[in-house]
Formats: C-alpha cells, structure tokens, sequence
C-alpha cells in the first residue's frame, strides 16, 4: 500500500498553508478523534479498526483550521487501509469544534478531503473527494450536511464511469 502522503504535502493538497495549523492539547486531541468515532486501541487511534495488514495507518490529524471563518477550528482525521477504504485506501473524518467546546463529526468517508474555493452555507468549502480515476465527487454543505454536488476532475466537470 501507498503510505500516505507526507503532512507537509497532504497541507498543500488540502490547500493549507503549514501556519495555518492550531495546536491541539493532548485531551483536544483525545476529543477530535472520539468525535470522529475513533478509538484508543493498543496505544494508536482507529476508527475501522487495525486488520493487521502491513499497510495499516492508524488514525493521525492531519490539519486543524478554521474553514468556514466562524472563528472555530475544524480538523481533518486520517487512517490509511485498503482492507478498511478499498481503493483509496484512506479514509478522512471532517469535525468542527462547537460553541459548547465539544467536538462533532461532520462528514467523512474514504478518499481524500481536498477543499476547494467553492463555497456552500455558511462559507463551508465544497470538498472534493480524491481517490482512484479520473473523475472525483464534490461535495457541498447545504446547511446540514455534505452532500454531493457535481463530478469534476482538473477543476472541469466529468461523468464518472460505472
């Protein structure tokens, strides 16, 4: 399996320069990842669960900002698994820290979250999801949830094949 891509490069790809990172204390760490339904397990965080393939990546943050500019972080949770996410053989969880301080999941599924410029509600970013092909859903938050909008690959509409 493919390791995922370095934290430096998985910035660039999500569109985010390396300053724009927050810092997370162990307990908000702890928080984001039970937010994105992971679990402690044999010290590493995994939502799916380690199948014990040699190409298993444990739960990791990728990045921490404020996406849609309510002034509240948002954090981007990764495992890598093609037992687990098939082709893409990585899984994103998006959560957002809410007014209370508590974490909630708030879309996900396997493939990569890039953000684009594009803007839903509220000034959520539309998110395309990577993975194998040629042709990569984006999705837009419509107020509730992340839904899909349209196909695109290079920025240019596509049909994605069946």
């Amino acid at each position: 399996m493919r390791k995922l891509i370095c934290a430096a490069a998985l910035l660039a790809l999500l569109g985010a320069p390396a300053s724009a990172q927050v810092s997370l204390s162990a307990a908000e760490r702890a928080a984001v990842f039970r937010a994105a339904g992971f679990k402690l397990q044999r010290g590493q965080w995994s939502a799916c669960g380690d199948p014990g393939t040699a190409g298993y990546t444990a739960g990791e943050i990728e990045t921490v900002r404020d996406l849609n500019g309510d002034g509240r972080a948002e954090a981007v949770v990764t495992e890598g698994s093609a037992y687990c996410f098939g082709m893409a053989e990585v899984g994103y969880t998006l959560v957002g820290k809410q007014a209370d301080g508590s974490w909630k999941r708030i879309a996900g599924g396997a493939g990569f979250a890039r953000f684009l410029a594009t803007k839903g509600v509220g000034g959520w970013p539309d998110i395309e999801v990577g993975g194998p092909g040629f042709c990569f859903p984006v999705e837009r938050w419509n107020g509730k949830a992340y839904v899909l909008q349209r196909h695109q690959y290079e920025g240019k509409p596509c049909r994605p094949q069946r």
